[in-house]
């Protein structure tokens, strides 16, 4: 996989100026609470109640975000770091089919922060913001060097194509709204990997 390439690719735009330890500990914890906001009620979430949740001040949110597009910025580059770094240490400790299931699940997550900023994205999208050329490339790489890792294991069948998988979880993203919405992706998740491990070498021909 990508490794320590791929973090840096992702963290490249990172405010440059250093904080100190409690600064970023503060923005940290904003754009953790941002992203469960933005997943569960969309960018049009209060501030100040960001804010009340990440237990600081509006006026450190808006140091640290003077507008709410800077917001959403992090949020989103917060969220492709995290699943890069989420399949790094799940290939560390987990098996090969395991770490793939348990990241596959995690992107919906993901996902749900997405739909959540949609507008938003696309609004920066239209803007030339440089998140998406940042960003562009790393969940791909990552969601590969999975499979890769499965397949030379004998634990996914060795036909699959990464970018057919990718383009099947993806859907997910248009779904139709609703309060089960998450539930029905991670079971459709669910049966795209038991398709993937169906016939692997490892699995005697079932699952």
């Amino acid at each position: 996989m990508a490794g320590s390439q791929t973090k840096q690719q992702a963290r490249k735009t990172t405010d440059a100026r250093p904080l100190r330890a409690d600064a970023r500990r503060n923005r940290d914890r904003l754009v953790e609470v941002a992203a469960a906001a933005f997943a569960q009620s969309g960018v049009d979430t209060s501030l100040e109640a960001i804010a009340r949740q990440a237990g600081v001040g509006i006026g450190t949110l808006y140091r640290h975000f003077p507008v709410r597009e800077a917001l959403i910025e992090a949020v989103y580059r917060h969220e492709v770091e995290a699943l890069v770094a989420a399949a790094e240490e799940l290939a560390r400790t987990k098996a090969p089919d395991e770490a793939l299931a348990e990241w596959m699940q995690r992107f919906v997550g993901y996902i749900a922060t997405k739909r959540g900023m949609r507008d938003s994205l696309r609004l920066l999208l239209e803007s030339k913001s440089p998140l998406f050329a940042e960003t562009s490339g790393l969940v791909p790489r990552t969601f590969t060097g999975l499979m890769e890792n499965a397949v030379k294991a004998g634990k996914i069948r060795a036909d699959a194509d990464s970018a057919d998988v990718l383009h099947a979880l993806s859907s997910i993203y248009s779904a139709s709204d609703g309060p089960d919405w998450q539930q029905r992706s991670r079971r459709l998740v669910s049966l795209i990997m038991d398709g993937l491990r169906y016939n692997a070498p490892e699995s005697g021909g079932q699952r």
